[in-house]
């Protein structure tokens, strides 16, 4: 069943409508649906349907647009008045792709090469879940006392290769990291559907712990990376690889 009316887009005398096989996606499944194609009257020649996915990230004080994958629907194709033709498409949502955590959307731009008009399009937020590796971090971390406290994708193209960015989850601690702990936030890296990199950046709480005589600077800021695995997440170590990391960062 298509859940989803994606876009519609007329020019002329044709129609197209793309829908989605479903209302939310995960790094690294498929994105499927299909595109309508109708012509009310005359012939309508397109060169090519096309979808891209596409977020924003911010650099400096300015957004800018990126697009993750783009994906052409059919070749050409010609539809004659009174015509309905139905094109279904397939194809992988990248893992680097940003989750709807934030305040950036994740959003499919669906377009037509015309010949001889201005190519028209139309864009539409699609949801995008954490991957089951992800979500089990992020509820890791609330096990931990940590709450989700922002969401950003930030320019970082040496974290992000091959982006420009990373998406950056900041998360505030209570319990027993709350006299330790300022800060800790997360970047994700997948690695496929079986493993998940993870680079930890934890600002201790200034004064708790650790030899005094040191530099704030250095003694406040710590970055760690962590790796988990399917296999991880399915005999419940998450939560204490993670744990390990921190403590290892506040003793």
């Amino acid at each position: 069943m298509f859940r989803k009316l994606l876009s519609s887009i007329e020019v002329g005398g044709a129609r197209v409508d793309t829908r989605l096989s479903h209302d939310t996606l995960a790094p690294g499944k498929t994105v499927s649906g299909e595109a309508i194609v109708e012509c009310a009257d005359g012939t309508q020649e397109f060169e090519r349907i096309y979808l891209y996915v596409s977020t924003q990230y911010k650099h400096e004080d300015s957004l800018h647009d990126y697009t993750l994958v783009e994906h052409s629907v059919g070749g050409k194709i010609s539809v004659e008045a009174g015509e309905k033709r139905t094109i279904p498409f397939s194809f992988p949502l990248p893992y680097e792709t940003p989750l709807s955590l934030g305040p950036h959307d994740v959003y499919v731009r669906t377009g037509l090469d015309v010949p001889q008009a201005i190519d028209p399009s139309d864009v539409d937020p699609i949801r995008v879940a954490p991957h089951p590796l992800q979500q089990a971090v992020l509820d890791a971390a609330g096990n931990l006392g940590f709450h989700m406290r922002q969401v950003e994708n930030e320019y970082e193209p040496r974290k992000g290769a091959p982006l420009p960015f990373v998406q950056q989850f900041g998360f505030k601690p209570e319990g027993r990291y709350g006299d330790k702990v300022e800060e800790i936030e997360f970047v994700f890296k997948l690695s496929g559907d079986e493993a998940l990199d993870i680079l930890v950046e934890l600002d201790r709480r200034a004064g708790s712990l650790g030899d005094m005589r040191e530099p704030a600077l250095e003694t406040n800021e710590r970055l760690s990376s962590l790796r988990v695995t399917r296999s991880d997440a399915e005999r419940g170590a998450i939560e204490v690889m993670l744990a390990d990391v921190i403590d290892a960062h506040t003793r």
